[in-house]
């Protein structure tokens, strides 16, 4: 029966983690341009110039697939680390439909960054565009929680 209590709690917890971090994002109405999959191919032709900021879950990138260079911070965690975001390059923000992709840009805009816009992962792929998988990232354990 324990086994059964625990089982359950750990399935609970699992599920928990993975919850959406911003649960109403489709219903913020953003102010960045949602850019078409042609707009898009456009801006990767100067990946010099370009920073590409995904900030869906890592079960999400790994599930639906992305594009092969960009940096992953969680919308929820984005505001903590502006500091550590290029200031020298164009910014395109990445969800799946753009929602989220949408307040990521109005915030990075609202402090300055140069935000070329939004496009979702799939929105991008029902219009022709290709799209990575890529492995689920590993659990890594620091030293101290060794």
């Amino acid at each position: 029966m324990k086994r059964i209590i625990l089982a359950a709690l750990l399935s609970t917890t699992a599920f928990a983690q993975q919850a959406p971090v911003v649960q109403h994002a489709a219903s913020i109405e953003s102010k960045a341009k949602k850019l078409t999959r042609a707009e898009f191919d456009t801006l990767l032709q100067h990946p010099d110039h370009l920073l590409l900021i995904d900030v869906r879950r890592p079960d999400e990138i790994s599930a639906i697939g992305g594009f092969a260079v960009y940096l992953n911070v969680q919308i929820a965690d984005l505001k903590n680390h502006l500091d550590e975001i290029p200031r020298d390059k164009v910014i395109v923000t990445i969800s799946n439909h753009a929602a989220r992709a949408g307040v990521a840009a109005d915030l990075l805009a609202g402090h300055g960054f140069n935000v070329a816009g939004a496009i979702g992962v799939q929105t991008y792929e029902a219009e022709g565009g290709a799209v990575q998988k890529f492995p689920a990232p590993q659990h890594i354990t620091t030293g101290a929680a060794q």
